[in-house]
């Protein structure tokens, strides 16, 4: 089959999905978690398969890093699965309802987005997170994975549309895989069939199928994220902030790549989070190299997304100039303060223009799974849709449902009836 084939039928499953209970659709996803769970030493051992072709081809650590799987990862995984059966289905919600005119009522809903198309790098566990949230949220998705991971996408993709579709005859087409970079250019022009494109990966992925598709495209090119510690911080508690943040898994798009401190904290502060960062590389501006040992920060540095044991330092003035300096030289996606004072937070928190923004806590929360979603398909910072991390309800969209009886437009053109308009509970 083509791809222009496989996008047709999973436009055609797309319809039947969305008429799907919540019941078939957590069926199945339970059906799926065992399904992982009793074949977990298969999994592992089309994951080495890929690990070793990863070595062979020298793939970067990061990389690397993020394609390992194990007994905890695949336990973690069953978990995701059940976590999202846990939640509430979004589809078929009523957001809003209205009287028209005295039975004329209008109704809004959360209906699927459709036909979903996901390309991600390297996470084999990527892969079990965006299906299982297309089927609960009754989208079909076509998935395209990093070659890197070849093996173990090709036999979680098996185990999970094969468990989908012992549940049920709708689930049928309604996971497709697609495997090289010619695929990816003939998707992108399926404009008719596909509704959503969300890359998950590289600033480059991302900007390559932002600039060679006209599908709408849901992501984030970059995760240059920032800690700011106030005047006011407890330095104790942003010591330890500053060390999970970057620290705690460098390689993820909520890791901070830069620290900013205020000038009355640095002196006392920096020190202290150098000692903490042992291992690090820090590239700071002038004032900071005057308190610590670093290596010369350049213009760069401040748009930089290390994604490694990298951090540039800088030292500001005011919370205005570290709010300044965020929203020139971030990426939106996710950015602290750490400080005692509620009036300093509560500037940052409304002035910050991030898809996640947070007061004494690590960027590393910046996740589907941390905040309750079950597990996300990707992390938007856009504003139009969905932001931030994206969920069961970011892959929704809405229907309006007018019910009448018999009701005629020209009575309300020429003005002998008029509309209510009135609110319903």
């Amino acid at each position: 089959m083509g791809v222009t084939e496989q996008a047709q039928a999973a436009r055609r499953a797309s319809y039947r999905l969305a008429t799907l209970s919540t019941a078939v659709k957590d069926r199945a996803l339970e059906l799926v978690a065992k399904a992982i769970e009793s074949h977990a030493r298969e999994i592992l051992a089309e994951n080495l398969k890929d690990q070793q072709e990863a070595r062979r081809q020298g793939l970067g650590e990061a990389l690397f890093k993020r394609l390992l799987l194990s007994e905890d990862k695949i336990a973690q995984m069953v978990a995701s699965v059940r976590d999202v059966i846990r939640l509430p289905d979004p589809v078929g919600r009523r957001l809003q309802a209205r009287e028209l005119d005295d039975g004329l009522t209008l109704t809004q809903v959360r209906v699927p987005i459709g036909v979903v198309g996901v390309i991600f790098e390297s996470r084999p566990d990527a892969l079990v997170q965006i299906s299982t949230l297309a089927l609960k949220s009754g989208n079909a998705v076509i998935l395209k994975g990093g070659s890197e991971a070849l093996h173990s996408n090709r036999v979680l993709f098996n185990l999970i549309r094969q468990a989908a579709e012992s549940a049920d005859p709708a689930f049928r087409e309604a996971l497709q895989l697609v495997e090289t970079r010619e695929h990816i250019r003939e998707l992108l022009q399926l404009d008719s069939l596909i509704d959503l494109m969300i890359p998950r990966g590289s600033n480059e992925l991302v900007k390559s199928i932002q600039e060679n598709t006209r599908i709408p495209v849901l992501g984030h090119s970059e995760g240059v994220c920032h800690l700011y510690v106030d005047r006011d911080a407890d330095l104790d508690m942003a010591v330890e902030l500053g060390f999970d943040a970057k620290c705690q898994y460098p390689a993820v798009c909520n890791a901070i790549e830069t620290l900013l401190v205020h000038a009355d904290a640095a002196a006392e502060y920096l020190p202290r989070m150098a000692a903490r960062l042992k291992g690090v590389e820090l590239r700071g501006d002038e004032r900071t190299r005057r308190i610590i040992p670093a290596r010369e920060a350049t213009a760069a540095d401040w748009r930089a997304e290390y994604n490694d044991l990298i951090l540039a330092v800088a030292v500001v003035d005011s919370l205005e100039q570290a709010i300044e300096h965020i929203n020139t030289c971030g990426s939106h996606h996710t950015d602290a303060i750490a400080t005692r004072n509620p009036a300093a937070a509560r500037r940052f928190l409304a002035g910050v223009d991030s898809a996640s923004v947070m007061w004494n806590c690590s960027t590393r929360f910046a996740d589907g799974y941390r905040y309750g979603l079950g597990a996300e398909v990707g992390i938007s910072t856009g504003k139009v849709h969905a932001r931030g991390p994206v969920g069961l309800e970011g892959l929704t969209s809405t229907k309006y449902l007018v019910e009448g009886h018999g009701h005629l437009v020209a009575g309300y053109a020429d003005g002998s009836r008029r509309f209510t308009h009135k609110d319903l509970p």
